[in-house]
């Protein structure tokens, strides 16, 4: 794999004339991401579900009991179209971690909730998945997280993606 320093000096030798300091912010971030991606991924195939799954059904834990809430309220915190999300809740509902029940103050709408078997499967593996982030992250001091986080912060606010 190309180091990033390498891509940018090759830039440097054939357009001397370009700046390619967002280059390597960007393609180190990207990269980043791509591992954290990656590494996340086996933690939530190794409990039998994807990235999109462990979305929607860690969204509902953390939302706290009765671990329900209705389709309009699990989209917004997602950024996909509801039709994915309509998807996603048909494969977790077949798979018995979640059901529709009857909203219990509009009966002309559902919520989805988890079932036991979904919190159960649900809280093992964000267990897991916070012992790896802190692993993915371990290279870096308190004070480098800290750092970080408000320098992704600042930059994600001045694209207003906060």
């Amino acid at each position: 794999m190309f180091d990033i320093e390498d891509i940018r000096a090759q830039w440097a030798r054939q357009r001397p004339d370009i700046d390619t300091r967002p280059m390597g912010l960007i393609g180190r971030v990207v990269r980043l991401a791509t591992i954290y991606r990656e590494e996340m991924g086996k933690t939530f195939a190794r409990h039998g579900m994807n990235a999109a799954s462990f979305d929607v059904l860690a969204t509902l834990l953390r939302s706290g009991p009765p671990h329900a809430l209705s389709p309009n309220q699990l989209l917004a915190t997602m950024m996909v179209t509801s039709g994915t999300m309509t998807n996603r809740i048909d494969q977790l509902e077949k798979d018995g971690l979640v059901a529709r029940v009857p909203n219990p103050e509009d009966k002309r709408s559902v919520h989805v909730k988890l079932t036991p078997r979904g919190i159960e499967k649900i809280d093992a593996a964000i267990t897991d998945h916070v012992v790896v982030q802190k692993r993915l992250v371990e290279g870096l001091s308190e004070a480098d997280q800290i750092q970080l986080n408000s320098m992704l912060d600042k930059g994600l606010s001045s694209l207003n993606r906060s």
